[in-house]
Parts: C-alpha cells; structure tokens; sequence
C-alpha cells in the first residue's frame, strides 16, 4: 500500500527529491536524442482503441485500460505502450519513403502489474527509426540505448541480444503448422517466454526434427559462443534460421566493438509485447538484473495505417534508472544571516553555488536546522561565510 495516500494498488507517486531527479533525467536524455537527430513527439495517453493495439499480439491488448468515450461511444484505451503511438505518427504525417527518427518520453499505464517490479505505471523514454531495413539502422538505436544509460550513469550494463525470426521461422517448419492455428501459436509462443521446455513439449510433441528444435531453443543462451552452438543444434533449420544468426552475430560483433560491455546471447528471447518481427535486445542492471531499456526491429507493423513501413527502436524504463543511478544528488543548505554585511556574503555564495549546478536551500529562521540529507552547509565560521 502507499505511504502517501490511499492509490489503487500498483499505482505509485515520485515525490521531492526523487521527483526532481527524475526530471533532470528525462531531460538529459532527450537531449542525448536530440543531439543524435531524433525527433521529439508528444503523444495523447488515450487514444481509440484500435490504434493503440498494433500487430498480432494479444499481450497488449489484455495490458491495455479500455474504456468507451462518452462522446463517440467509440472504446478508448489508455496507452500501454508508446511505440505504437509512435508508429500510428510515422504512417500519418510521413510524406515520402525517406529515413525518420522519433523520439518521446512519457508514462504508460498497465491493467495488470508487471512481473519485475509490481507497479502498473511505468515512465517510458523512447526513440524510433522509421523507413531503413539497414542493419546500420538496429545498430543505431542499440548504440544510442548505450550511451544513453551511460548518461545517466548506469555503469557497465549487461546487453542481450536475440532475434524473433527463429521462433517464426521455426513454427512455420512445423509439419502440423496448420492445425497449431494462431491460438497455439501464442501459448507456444508464451511457453518459450517462460523457457519451459515441459510446456514446448506437450505443445508441439518431440517427433521430428523441427520439434526437437523447439523444445531446445530456450537453452540456446550464454555468451557470444553461444551463436556456434546454436548454428549446430539448428543445423536442420530452414535457411532463414542462419541468416538470422549470422544477423545477431554481426551485431554481437559491431556492439563489441565500440563498446565495454557485456554481451549475452538468447536465440529464444522473445520478450516484449509480440509485434517485433527481427533482432530484439535488452538491457539490465549488472547487479540485480532488472531490465532497464528493451527494444527491435518491428518492421511492417503500420500496415493497419495504411503505411508498411520498415522499423526499429527501443524504450528506457525511467523510474527503474532512477533508482538505479549511482551520482547522489549535489545538495546544499544556507544557515540565516539577517545582518546586511552578513547576507551580501552568503548570498553571493548561494548564487555561486547555484550557477554550479548545486541545489541551494536557504533557511528562513535561525532556529532551522540541516535536514539529513544536505551534503554541504554555507555558513559563518570564525567571522566569514564559507561552503563547508
């Protein structure tokens, strides 16, 4: 239950000082976007409801609030996720086939309270490239997601990278694909998420060879040589499979390359809300292994706007940087002065302070003392003002 007042279960509330820091950090980190040439939108946190559940997955839906506008009648759902608000823009105000990057920060709303932290609101931070099939653009968007964190002061970051294209691929191999129908799909698809090979095996059964490769795919996890291992146990695997290989390879390999880091390798991660299509990635804090940032390549999911266009990004989860963030806040508390003298020289302390990015709280009596948390006074010491 909250602390603060009496909010729905799973609904939280950022107060001073966490309130401030969160957004110094949203800011910051649009302009690390900005700087990279993204674009900023501001998408509406209701919308009907047909244009926030891009393509065939169900788990936005059930993760969407729907409620009917009492002005059109129409359902309405309050956003589960900005990608594709992002998505429903590009299609609308595109103008020809040219290259776009968006970008956006704002809170979604859950139904259900996600598994990691219990919370249905989350604060998201997000950009998008919208028009290349280049793998240079995925490469883009991870490199940025990097520097990013990097900006917000998450030290050494563990990425993982896999590929949607396996388990598709795969599926649609299957000797039976016909009778599994889109509802086995999802459970087959879930069942993976959950990595449980029990679950695979009553689903799919373990008689043939594209079976027995389902049912082993969530093993196919582990460092870089793990992309080896997989190239043999998929060995009978459409052709598809190995070139979608040889694409994480080559991002595991261009990642490496301009960045410290360490890399993961999870053929079955499948992670998110079902509508990425190619590489998908993910990272998480090196310590208690929350995810901090997801994203992928989602190619073609437009066309319900129209517009099938080529696509990639990925979305921070602001509030979980927040409290991971390893820089304490720089703050600083002014004593009274009420001489003249006295109040020209703590007050152009004060003002420098300031101007150096340090957060000044004056007090306005004599009797008010140093809360805790201040890390540094300005006060008189042996007759002058001084920052202690």
């Amino acid at each position: 239950m909250n602390t603060y007042s009496n909010l729905p279960e799973g609904v939280e509330e950022l107060l001073y000082p966490q309130s401030r820091e969160f957004e110094l950090l949203r800011r910051k980190i649009l302009d690390a976007f900005h700087s990279w040439g993204f674009e900023y939108i501001e998408p509406p946190i209701i919308e009907y409801l047909d244009a926030l559940l891009v393509g065939n997955g169900k788990d936005l839906q059930l993760q969407t609030f729907q409620i009917v506008d009492q002005l059109s009648g129409k359902q309405i759902g309050v956003r589960a996720d900005l990608t594709s608000q992002a998505v429903r823009i590009d299609a609308h105000t595109s103008k020809d086939e040219r290259v776009r990057r968006l970008c956006y920060a704002g809170p979604v709303v859950y139904a259900n309270p996600i598994a990691d932290s219990g919370s249905r609101i989350q604060h998201k931070a997000g950009a998008e490239i919208f028009g290349s099939t280049s793998r240079e653009a995925d490469k883009e968007v991870i490199s940025l997601m990097l520097e990013t964190l990097t900006l917000a002061g998450i030290d050494k970051p563990v990425l993982l990278l896999g590929h949607v294209g396996v388990f598709h691929e795969l599926v649609s191999a299957l000797p039976k694909y016909a009778e599994v129908g889109a509802d086995g799909k999802r459970k087959l698809f879930q069942a993976i998420q959950r990595k449980s090979k029990t679950d695979i095996e009553t689903l799919v059964g373990t008689d043939g060879a594209i079976e027995e490769m389902l049912v082993n795919l969530p093993g196919l996890m582990g460092d870089v040589s793990v992309i080896l291992e997989a190239r043999k146990a998929l060995a009978k695997a459409p052709s598809r499979v190995h070139g979608f290989l040889n694409e994480i390879e080559d991002l595991a390999n261009a990642i490496a390359k301009k960045n410290s880091i360490e890399l993961k390798i999870d053929i079955a991660e499948l992670s998110g809300f079902g509508y990425h299509t190619g590489p998908v990635f993910a990272v998480y804090h090196p310590r208690h292994g929350k995810a901090l940032a997801r994203g992928g390549r989602y190619d073609g999911v437009g066309f319900q706007f129209g517009v099938e266009r080529p696509a990639t990004g990925f979305d921070l989860d602001l509030k979980q940087i927040l409290i991971d963030k390893q820089s304490p806040a720089d703050l600083v508390f002014a004593h009274f002065a009420s001489n003249p003298a006295e109040l020209l020289k703590r007050d152009f302390l004060i003002k420098k302070a300031r101007q150096d990015g340090k957060r000044v709280q004056v007090a306005l009596s004599s009797e008010e003392t140093v809360p805790d948390e201040f890390e540094a006074q300005i006060c008189r010491i042996n007759g002058d003002w001084k920052v202690v």
